[in-house]
């Protein structure tokens, strides 16, 4: 049997791949592609030479069956994506996780990530972060994801393509209201840059890829606290989460014991 390997790719600048990469992708028998024409760029570039396998969101369940099928014949087969790490917010996760149900060995080639490059960029200091990647399309979508975020106070994370950038900033400011705001953008290109600016008064330049980082909610006063223990937990249930996680996450606002909150959670219908 062959192995899948997932090999990180770089994220701009085509010196960022690894010799570890390079060795892998000359080995394989196939590459597996987000874009195969995108990918033939950085491929032609090292003149590296295999048959390409288009995989991507719209046919990720059929060709992963084809790619489980070429290595369980023998085939080594190597996962790229455009640029970055497959599976973090790319095509992935659909064949590594049936490649780990049938017991397939899979094997990661490391490369660079955009969101920890630019968290890296921004110099902001913070031990943690939430990294949320690209919104949902739907209004209502991204104001539902946005509201379990409210309170927290670690910077978030996402991708933004630059058409959309403007109008999420506006979305982020009509949940979070006015916060700092790190707008990171052509990551390892000629015109890498970091511009800092806020939700209120949002100026960036919408070019290239882009990471946007906003501030946690710092020194806030929150409000949910007002509210009695149940009260609480069905404002984090009505968001969506379950009741485990609504239960965490109240004792942990309130400082109280995870249990006497599930005592109170239990006669939440």
């Amino acid at each position: 049997m062959g192995k899948l390997y997932i090999v990180g790719t770089p994220i701009g600048n085509l010196q960022d791949i690894t010799l570890r990469a390079l060795e892998t992708l000359k080995a394989a028998d196939y590459i597996a592609c987000e874009d195969t024409r995108t990918s033939m760029v950085l491929l032609n570039h090292y003149d590296i030479k295999k048959p390409l396998i288009a995989y991507h969101k719209f046919n990720e369940v059929s060709c992963s069956e084809k790619i489980i099928e070429l290595v369980q014949g023998g085939s080594n087969v190597c996962l790229i994506t455009d640029a970055g790490m497959p599976g973090i917010s790319d095509p992935g996760a659909e064949v590594i996780a049936k490649c780990r149900e049938m017991g397939i060995d899979v094997e990661s080639v490391p490369g660079p990530t955009a969101f920890a490059t630019a968290f890296a960029l921004s110099g902001i200091k913070e031990p943690q972060f939430t990294f949320l990647g690209f919104m949902p399309d739907k209004y209502t979508d991204k104001v539902s994801l946005l509201k379990k975020y409210i309170h927290s106070e670690i910077p978030l994370l996402f991708y933004v393509a630059p058409h959309d950038l403007a109008q999420t900033a506006k979305v982020l400011y009509e949940i979070f209201g006015d916060r700092k705001v790190w707008v990171v953008r052509e990551i390892t290109k000629m015109h890498e840059c970091v511009t800092i600016t806020s939700l209120a008064d949002f100026k960036a330049e919408e070019r290239g890829e882009i990471v946007l980082i906003i501030e946690g909610e710092k020194n806030r006063e929150n409000p949910l606290l007002d509210l009695s223990i149940e009260e609480h937990l069905k404002h984090y249930i009505d968001l969506g989460m379950d009741k485990k996680e609504a239960v965490k996450v109240v004792a942990s606002e309130r400082g109280l014991a995870k249990n006497d909150v599930y005592q109170i959670a239990i006669s939440i219908k």
